[in-house]
């Protein structure tokens, strides 16, 4: 009798591991479209970063250096990267930033949101 076991050879583990993966990667599929379901883009999440720091919207996309700003724009990258799937790339464009500059951003703006336990949707 052969047994099969779910699993990926690219993925070291076995298939526990590899279901556990899976289900979370799916999770995350889940999430995005429902952020977007709620009509969660850049413009949105820069208006909930305006209204978390206290600063107009306008602020966030200048190249201003004050640590608001920065903080603020830090966390957009997140949101945008990480929850909805907007690529580096994609809002690098659109925040006039180099695509390194958004990744060291995200990882930045992941730090804020944790610290500080803020959510994406009220």
């Amino acid at each position: 009798m052969i047994v099969r076991v779910k699993g990926d050879e690219r993925i070291l583990g076995d298939g526990e591991f590899v279901a556990a993966l899976l289900l979370e990667a799916n999770e995350q599929l889940e999430r995005r479209y429902e952020l977007k379901g709620l009509g969660y883009d850049l413009k949105k999440i820069g208006q909930r970063v305006s209204k978390i720091y206290g600063i107009k919207k306008e602020e966030i996309y200048s190249k201003g250096r004050r640590k608001v700003q920065v903080e603020a724009r830090d966390l957009l990258c997140y949101w945008t990267v990480r929850k909805i799937g907007m690529s580096c790339t994609d809002v690098a464009k659109r925040l006039g930033m180099s695509q390194p500059g958004v990744g060291y951003a995200v990882s930045r703006g992941e730090k804020i949101a944790k610290k500080h336990k803020y959510q994406l949707h009220e």
